[in-house]
C-alpha cells in the first residue's frame, strides 16, 4: 500500500493521463477552457458549454440594447458587430469565465483593484488566481501547501515557492497581465489531497510547448567543425548534454586557443627575424676576415638587401600556413 501511495505521489507533477495534478495542454485558442479546468482540476467545461454561456450573454446584451428601440441606429450597429464574448478561434471573455465559475459558487475579484488592495491580504493566504493577457488565460493555484503555475502553454505544472509568489504576480502585472483572485471553495481533487500530506520538489522547470520540438530540430541540423571539436574534447559520458552557457564557453575557449596559437607563431617568427638580424650585424663587425682583404663599408644598399630578404622569408612563412 505504501509503494502504491509513493508511486501516486511521483505522478503528481506529471502531465497527461494518470497525473494527479491536472494541467491541460494548449489546444488552439481554447486557453479559457484549459484555465477553468486546471483551476477546478477536472474536465468540467467543454467548448460547447462555454459557447452556450457566451451566446446567453450575447442574448442578454441584445435585449438590453433593444430596450432603446429595435429601429435605433445603436441597435442596428450592435447586431452587425461580432460577439465580444467569443470568437471562432475559441477565445472566451472574462464574462464567460465569471459566469462559468458562478455555477460552482466562485467569484472573481480584480487583484489590483483599490478595494482589494485595501484589504492587505497576503497572496499566499489566497487559494487561486486567474491571469489574463490579451487573449490568453491561465491559472495559478494552491494545492495542498504549495503553489503551482498551471499555464496550458507549459508541458506540465510549474512549482512556485511561497516567497516567489508575490514577485511572480508583480512581474505578471508589470508585463500587462490582469489578475483575478478566485473567491469561494474549490471542489475537492486528488492532487490537493495528496499534497496536503507531503511537499514535492521540482528539479527542472517544465518546458514550453514546442520547445522540445525546436531543440530536436536543431540537433538534426549539420554541426560545424567547432561543435565537432568540442565533442572530441568533451565526449558524451551519459551525464547529459552541455547546457547553452557551457557550450558557448567552450566555443569561446576554442577560439581563444586558436588566437593564442597564432600569436605564438607570430612571436616565433619575430624572434627568428631578430636573431637573423643580430647574426648579420655580428658577422659584419667581427675581425675574423683576412686583413689583406679590405672591409666593405656598411651602406644603405646592404640594409635594403637585408630587408628584402626578411620580407621574402615572412612571405614564404605565411604561404606555408
Amino acid at each position: 500500500m505504501e509503494s502504491i501511495f509513493h508511486e501516486r505521489l511521483l505522478q503528481v507533477l506529471g502531465s497527461g493521463r494518470g497525473a494527479a495534478l491536472s494541467c491541460s495542454l494548449q489546444e488552439g485558442s481554447l486557453c479559457a477552457q484549459h484555465c477553468l479546468n486546471n483551476l477546478l482540476q477536472g474536465e468540467y467545461f467543454s467548448p460547447v458549454e462555454l459557447s452556450s454561456i457566451a451566446q446567453q450573454l450575447d442574448e442578454e446584451e441584445r435585449m438590453r440594447m433593444a430596450e432603446g428601440g429595435v429601429s435605433s441606429e445603436e441597435y442596428r450597429t450592435f447586431l452587425q458587430q461580432p460577439s465580444v464574448n467569443m470568437d471562432d478561434s475559441g477565445f472566451f471573455s472574462i464574462q464567460v469565465i465569471s459566469n462559468a465559475l458562478k455555477v460552482w459558487g466562485l467569484e472573481l475579484v480584480l487583484f489590483n483593484s483599490p478595494e482589494y488592495q485595501r484589504l492587505g491580504i497576503d497572496p499566499i493566504n489566497e487559494k487561486s488566481f486567474i491571469c489574463n493577457y490579451k487573449e490568453h488565460w491561465f491559472t495559478v493555484r494552491k494545492l495542498g501547501k504549495q503553489w503551482f503555475n498551471l499555464n496550458s502553454l507549459l508541458m506540465g505544472p510549474e512549482l512556485i515557492s511561497d516567497t516567489y509568489l508575490a514577485l511572480f504576480l508583480a512581474q505578471l502585472q508589470q508585463e500587462g497581465y490582469s489578475i483575478f483572485v478566485v473567491k469561494g471553495d474549490l471542489p475537492d481533487c486528488e492532487a490537493d489531497q495528496l499534497l496536503q500530506m507531503i511537499r514535492v520538489q521540482q528539479i527542472q522547470r517544465p518546458k514550453l510547448i514546442g520547445e522540445e520540438t525546436a531543440q530536436s530540430r536543431d540537433q538534426r541540423l549539420p554541426r560545424s567543425d567547432m561543435d565537432q571539436a568540442i565533442d572530441v574534447n568533451h565526449p558524451f559520458d551519459g551525464t547529459g548534454m552541455l547546457d547553452e552557457d557551457e557550450e558557448n564557453f567552450q566555443k569561446a575557449l576554442a577560439l581563444s586557443r586558436q588566437e593564442m596559437d597564432m600569436e605564438d607563431e607570430e612571436a616565433d617568427l619575430r624572434r627568428a627575424i631578430q636573431l637573423s638580424m643580430q647574426g648579420s650585424r655580428r658577422s659584419e663587425s667581427s675581425g675574423s676576415s683576412p686583413q689583406n682583404v679590405p672591409q666593405l663599408p656598411h651602406t644603405s644598399q646592404t640594409d635594403s638587401l637585408s630587408s628584402e630578404e626578411l620580407r621574402r622569408r615572412r612571405q614564404a612563412y605565411f604561404e606555408k600556413r
